[in-house]
């Protein structure tokens, strides 16, 4: 009995001995800390940098401004843009005669000039079919030698001349407030204004005016014809 008593005490002893010396499970395999985790992953790539979006001030400076149209002072005076009332009081518009060549006359019943209404008419007719008219503007500014009504001027340029070219309401061809639209174009273009009756423009196809022609230059004049012919073509 002595004996197995002491086996049992020295087994005891023996695992008491082996406890103490044993490594602790901590020291062979250690939990990694926080910091530890941190260090081992690998680092995430920087986050790429936004371009920014240039603003439409910087995208106007950095792109040239369109160059400016340049100035066309001639679409001003483009007859065939505006209107007029016909003899009989009805609007008419100018864009009508777009594509032709026309020749604008100031006209009056009274003057020494009014013979001219018979060769205007016979311009008028031979041309016409090449697109061109005549076209007559009354007034009254000159001498007072068209002082008669509508109905008064076409029965008498009818009766006295045959004319049939297309005829406008009675207007003013001299600057100012009451200027007729049709002679400011006139002027502006050429610079020069009736300076008594029946001086005349010859405007081209585009509605811009191309001359200017005292009252003593005839529809038969040869500077006149070779002007609308060369229009013409």
């Amino acid at each position: 009995m002595i004996c197995r008593s002491m086996l049992v005490v020295g087994a005891l002893a023996l695992v008491s001995a082996c406890g103490t010396n044993a490594p602790a499970e901590s020291a062979s395999n250690p939990t990694p800390s926080a910091d530890a985790k941190a260090a081992a992953q690998p680092a995430a790539p920087p986050a790429a940098t936004p371009t920014p979006i240039a603003t439409s001030a910087a995208t106007s400076a950095a792109t040239p401004a369109a160059a400016p149209a340049p100035s066309t002072p001639a679409m001003k005076n483009d007859v065939y843009a505006l209107s007029a009332n016909s003899l009989d009081g009805a609007p008419a518009e100018l864009s009508n005669y777009r594509g032709k060549v026309t020749l604008i006359v100031n006209v009056a019943s009274a003057c020494g000039y009014t013979p001219q209404y018979a060769g205007l008419q016979k311009l008028h007719a031979e041309f016409a079919d090449r697109g061109f008219a005549v076209l007559g503007f009354p007034s009254n500014e000159f001498g007072g030698q068209e002082p008669g009504s509508a109905a008064e001027i076409a029965e008498f340029c009818s009766s006295k001349f045959g004319v049939a070219f297309p005829m406008f309401a009675k207007c003013e061809t001299k600057t100012g407030a009451s200027q007729s639209p049709v002679y400011a174009a006139l002027e502006g273009a050429t610079g020069k204004l009736p300076n008594w009756n029946f001086c005349k423009y010859l405007v081209g196809k585009d509605g811009q005016p191309i001359a200017f022609y005292p009252s003593k230059v005839t529809p038969e004049s040869a500077e006149l014809r070779d002007a609308i012919e060369k229009a013409l073509k």
